[in-house]
């Protein structure tokens, strides 16, 4: 019997990233919290943020050490999701490689995603 494939994975570097910003927030950080919003000029963009507890409907995973806490709304459109961590002299972000968008933006600031059931802007 093998192990059903996690929800979305952090890479390395992502995850030692997360870690030293949780514990630099302080103990009442669990992990981070991730959704989508509407925005940008592709329709959506990924949302991180703190988390403080879980909330009854999150979908709560951990890889590398870090928890997760999933938006029940982004589930569907997370899944196979790895998340990233990039820095350059402008900004510093996690970043998302996500088999189930459709389309982004020029900046990489916004996606839209496709499928049965779905707009192209999820």
């Amino acid at each position: 019997m093998t192990d059903a494939p996690k929800l979305l994975t952090l890479t390395d570097v992502a995850a030692e990233r997360a870690r030293a910003m949780i514990a630099a927030r302080g103990e009442d950080t669990q992990g981070l919290r991730i959704a989508l919003k509407t925005g940008g000029c592709s329709g959506m963009a990924y949302d991180v943020e703190y988390a403080d507890e879980a909330r009854p409907t999150d979908e709560v995973i951990e890889d590398r050490g870090v928890k997760v806490f999933i938006d029940p709304a982004a589930v569907l459109f997370l899944a196979g999701s790895r998340i990233g961590w990039e820095e350059s002299i402008l900004q510093s972000r996690f970043t998302f490689e996500n088999p189930n968008e459709v389309a982004r933006c020029g900046c990489g600031e916004s996606v839209s995603f496709g499928g049965a059931g779905t707009d192209q802007r999820g």
